[in-house]
């Protein structure tokens, strides 16, 4: 009866609106903009967008007129919530999207490829973190921090990598429908559930202490989550996408796709993933449930141009690169960015060329499983807000983030160059194998 008789919540004060509707045109202006040139310097959008975010952020902006920074984006939380919470839609949307580009037939043959490029991928990484980590002076290191926390947080920052980043950046190159775009989605996909999952068991480390119930649980809800939408969700989205289909109205698919890929982000985020996690997996289920490209087509624009550069120019808002020009913090943070760089990129090298792969398929599997984005970032966010990581770390680790960013996609261009296309290629980018049948009988006939 308390609740019935409750006042309403007030709505969002007019001035918070008006800076946030200032906020976006400035973003996607810039970012587009950016985006823009970057193309024409040779480099994918990407590059443009997450400068965008920088320079119109502390580490350009904040510096050459500071009072514009701060009415553009106040430092209040429920106003910088507003526009986060925008680039947390573009992001789950850009990443579910991607999920309806993954050849399960494909995955299905090369699961062994997969597998060896995401372990070494994680693992050469994971230990090179750690041990820099454990090695660490204390100024890199916070005085209070566990050093043993502080390398295992560093170690799991340097061994993920960004499916959001990765995802756009084989789509604006054309390279989301080859082999090798596939086993860097797939593998990268891999890491970063695992990775998700080996910052949870280090979150719980620094606020509990490290349990085997905390590790039980967190293995266990993981693979809760894939059996329930194997044996739940693929036949309950499948239905959905048929009944869509058989409707006049063609906008029914985009209002359908939408609806699984929010749900299956909030389910994982429900149970402690994150919500990538969950719509990237319902990405796949729709695919696999025979959803025309065509039909996908309409969202798919508006997401890249639209959502996914607010969400990468977002991303800018909170670096500032400026703390670089000192010298320690610079070399300090030169070396984390080496050791990143060649973990990843010897890991996931040697997992292709014990695959059998050539080498520049090798270097592209390096490349793009180095991008490390914004997903760096919000990892690096995680341990600066819980003590584990103090300033420097904190800066070194978004340096990677930008850095990885930007050298994947020219490597990436130049290693794939002159590899032809196949026809299971050319088949999959014009959407001809996304019928679930025809995939299967595929992945059976290989």
């Amino acid at each position: 009866m308390s609740s019935l008789a409750a006042a309403p919540v007030s709505p969002i004060p007019a001035h918070s609106v008006l800076i946030l509707l200032v906020q976006l045109c400035v973003l996607l202006v810039a970012a587009r903009g950016l985006g823009s040139l970057a193309l024409r310097c040779g480099l994918p959008r990407i590059v443009g967008e997450l400068s965008a975010g920088i320079l119109v952020g502390p580490s350009v902006l904040g510096h050459l007129a500071p009072e514009i920074a701060t009415w553009l984006f106040p430092v209040r939380a429920e106003q910088q919530h507003l526009l986060d919470a925008v680039g947390q839609i573009g992001v789950l949307l850009l990443v579910g999207l991607a999920g309806t580009h993954l050849d399960v037939g494909y995955i299905r043959t090369r699961a062994g490829t997969a597998a060896k490029v995401s372990g070494a991928g994680l693992v050469l990484p994971l230990a090179l973190g750690v041990g820099v980590g454990l090695l660490a002076p204390v100024p890199l290191r916070p005085a209070g921090a566990d050093p043993i926390v502080f390398a295992l947080f560093l170690g799991v920052a340097l061994c993920v990598s960004a499916i959001p980043v990765i995802a756009k950046t084989l789509r604006e190159l054309n390279l989301l429908h080859r082999n090798i775009g596939q086993l860097i989605l797939t593998a990268g996909t891999i890491d970063d559930a695992v990775g998700w999952l080996l910052l949870s068991v280090v979150a719980a480390l620094a606020v509990h202490g490290l349990t085997a119930a905390t590790v039980f649980t967190s293995i266990g809800w993981l693979v809760a989550v894939l059996a329930v939408a194997l044996l739940i969700g693929r036949p309950l989205v499948r239905f959905a996408i048929r009944r869509a289909r058989a409707g006049d109205e063609s906008t029914r698919v985009t209002a359908v796709v939408v609806v699984v890929l929010l749900a299956g982000a909030a389910a994982t985020q429900s149970v402690g993933f994150e919500a990538i996690l969950g719509a990237f997996v319902c990405g796949v289920l729709i695919r696999s449930a025979g959803a025309p490209a065509a039909l996908l087509q309409p969202l798919d624009t508006t997401v890249l141009a639209v959502l996914a550069p607010i969400y990468f120019a977002t991303a800018g808002l909170r670096m500032d690169l400026s703390a670089l020009a000192e010298p320690r913090l610079l070399g300090i943070s030169l070396l984390i960015l080496a050791t990143a760089v060649a973990g990843k990129f010897a890991g996931a090298f040697l997992g292709g060329y014990l695959s059998g792969l050539t080498r520049r398929e090798c270097v592209a599997l390096g490349a793009g499983m180095n991008a490390r984005g914004v997903i760096e970032v919000i990892i690096a966010m995680v341990g600066l807000r819980m003590g584990v990581l103090g300033a420097e770390a904190y800066t070194a680790l978004v340096l990677v983030a930008v850095i990885t960013s930007v050298m994947a996609p020219p490597i990436l261009r130049w290693s794939l160059a002159a590899a032809p296309v196949t026809a299971e290629e050319e088949n999959r980018r014009t959407g001809t194998t996304i019928d679930p049948e025809s995939v299967g009988e595929r992945a059976s006939n290989d």
